[in-house]
């Protein structure tokens, strides 16, 4: 009984190594197609979720597939982060043992870009720039200035140093995010003296349109991972999200469009 033991143990455990090993060379090939028709300077993370990969791979259809990619460079923002989340994916197993992975059915896609404000900051002129949710007036999950939950009707409140005439001074507004297209219009519409804001009280009238010009910008053409238009675009934590979904959509690995 000892042996019979032993033995069903070490069937499991190299039935696990088979199907763990089978689903990192699976995530490798994925990556590596992303890689290519993305032009992409590194692979990206490809995560296959759902256990046991083998069983899904037999049957050509993956519950949930995760890819994440790093500093990927844009025309507008130096760089970003790009996610997406493939629900239902439908892949041969003989694609992927032949690497003929091109063109895949997904039957959920959601994909999101994520700015950081060093980033952001960069392409609005504003080294020292910092983002951070406004604290909501009620319990929304936002975590309030600089929390991680999402905030759409709240904005965002940018902070950063600018010149006011002949001083450089660091200030706090409110900006609005909202989408025009495929555009993402940053408008700072107001100074913010709320919790951890450093507006300046001394900055003269006259001045403070030019000073919130310097925190509005529009970041033209925001395309989501693999040709997603966005829908929604918020703060979180210290990143400005962009994100965007569909049904029934068709991945073709290479013609995929960098955000």
């Amino acid at each position: 009984m000892r042996t019979l033991l032993i033995g069903l143990v070490s069937l499991l455990a190299l039935a696990l190594v088979v199907d763990f090993g089978a689903a990192a060379y699976s995530e490798y090939r994925v990556s590596r197609a992303i890689r290519a028709g993305g032009e992409l300077t590194s692979d990206p993370q490809v995560i296959v979720h759902g256990f046991p990969f083998l069983t899904q791979a037999a049957d050509g259809r993956y519950q949930n597939i995760e890819i994440r990619a790093q500093d990927v460079p844009t025309e507008y923002v130096g760089s970003t982060t790009i996610e997406a989340n493939l629900r239902g994916v439908h892949i041969a197993l003989s694609d992927l043992i032949d690497n003929n992975v091109r063109a895949i059915p997904v039957d959920e896609l959601d994909g999101r870009v994520r700015i950081e404000a060093t980033d952001l900051g960069r392409f609005l002129g504003i080294v020292d720039l910092q983002v951070s949710a406004p604290p909501a007036d009620k319990s929304d999950g936002t975590g309030g200035s600089g929390g991680s939950g999402k905030t759409t009707t709240e904005g965002v409140v940018l902070t950063g140093t600018v010149p006011v005439g002949p001083l450089q001074t660091t200030v706090s507004v409110h900006a609005d995010l909202s989408l025009e297209g495929d555009s993402v219009a940053i408008v700072a519409s107001d100074f913010y003296f709320g919790p951890e804001g450093r507006a300046d009280f001394t900055i003269p009238d006259f001045a403070k349109p030019t000073v919130l010009g310097l925190f509005t910008k529009t970041i033209e053409r925001q395309n989501l991972p693999f040709g997603l238009l966005p829908t929604d675009v918020y703060a979180e934590g210290s990143q400005i999200v962009i994100e965007g979904s569909g049904d029934n959509v068709t991945i073709d690995l290479n013609e995929i469009e960098k955000p």
